[in-house]
């Protein structure tokens, strides 16, 4: 199935795994790829360090394309830039804070510059930008998302992007990609759905969670770093709930602290960050400093096997999964029923015609 989105990444198929944080190693990533997918490497809650590794380890079990997702704002950004470029990686993925100049410096190497989005004037500002692509995220979508359902705001961008797209929220099936094609995207990008495959590392406890929880229970809160995020609603989440503001800011500084020593770097260069995405007027000074909550919470659930004591980012999507297939097994189903969905579509009778 060969689409805008297929031909920009250089992949089979127009399905994309996202870069969830501590989920999308190097061994996702390169199943996504071998399975005729594209995978985005999580950079975002890495060193500069393990990034490279992550990619030369990725090089080494496939030789697809894929690409790399980190944060525009954190202190060693041009040097992921230079890495990503030095490496000559396919793609990079982003969200928030982008600059300019590093994508302009990407784009000049050839390299695909698709961020995400969950809002329309967002996806318009991000063409404005620069950016080759996009993954535009409706409100279903886990992790940080925006308020309109997929559906509607694949509505409001129809005919108005000069760029390719893939839609996210929602999805995990190949009737969810010929839907989401009918509503105008060029493919679809997955989160959740990778998650709960067997090359994912996230710990068997953890997945159970996941597989066991309705969509009335993968809720939005604002909580965890000031933003809307969805997320599976587990006693953790509920503490977040009840904790006071000062309770919730000491607890941002702890996180802060330890996710610059995770990611190697300092607490001045991170406050400094912070400082420049507040001035740069997306977020405010509260939400810059809270920042660093999410992957350090997430962290307890995808790493540590703690589900109860750990946020479980995921999209209401999860409550329609009953299954861990391998990587290639699922992308290999999704195609297939597309096939057969597009083929019962073609063969219905229009609007206005008889039936023999």
């Amino acid at each position: 199935m060969q689409t805008r989105l297929t031909e920009l990444l250089g992949c089979k198929y127009p399905i994309i795994q996202t870069a969830m944080g501590w989920v999308a190693d190097a061994k996702l990533v390169a199943a996504t790829g071998e399975a005729g997918g594209f995978g985005f490497l999580a950079g975002a809650v890495m060193t500069l360090e393990e990034i490279e590794q992550g990619i030369l380890d990725i090089k080494t079990m496939t030789e697809a394309p894929f690409g790399v997702n980190f944060h525009m704002y954190v202190p060693h950004a041009e040097a992921i830039v230079d890495l990503c470029i030095a490496h000559r990686v396919r793609a990079v993925s982003y969200s928030r804070s982008p600059a300019a100049a590093s994508i302009e410096k990407l784009k000049s190497a050839g390299i695909v510059c698709i961020p995400t989005v969950g809002a329309y004037k967002h996806a318009i500002k991000a063409v404005e930008l620069g950016a080759d692509a996009l993954v535009v995220q409706g409100g279903e979508g886990g992790g940080h998302t925006g308020s309109v359902a997929t559906t509607i705001l694949l509505g409001q961008l129809k005919g108005r992007l000069s760029v390719p797209y893939a839609a996210a929220g929602g999805f995990r099936d190949g009737a969810g990609l010929i839907a989401a094609m009918a509503l105008g995207a060029d493919g679809i990008a997955m989160g959740t759905r990778f998650l709960l495959t067997e090359e994912s590392p996230v710990p068997a406890k953890t997945k159970s969670v996941y597989l066991g929880t309705p969509p009335e229970e993968i809720v939005v809160s604002t909580r965890l770093d000031g933003l809307p995020q969805r997320m599976i609603a587990n006693g953790y989440l509920r503490s977040l709930t009840q904790a006071t503001s000062i309770g919730l800011l000491a607890r941002a500084l702890r996180n802060g602290f330890q996710f610059t020593r995770l990611t190697g770097g300092s607490m001045l260069a991170m406050l400094k960050s912070a400082w420049s995405m507040y001035r740069s007027g997306d977020v405010s000074l509260g939400q810059t400093l809270m920042a660093a909550n999410a992957p350090m919470m997430i962290q307890e659930a995808m790493v540590k096997g703690d589900p109860e004591h750990g946020i479980l980012p995921s999209g209401q999507v999860a409550g329609l999964i009953d299954d861990l297939p391998s990587v290639q097994r699922l992308v290999t189903d999704i195609m297939r029923e597309a096939d057969e969905t597009s083929s019962r579509l073609a063969g219905t009778p229009q609007l206005g015609e008889k039936q023999e």
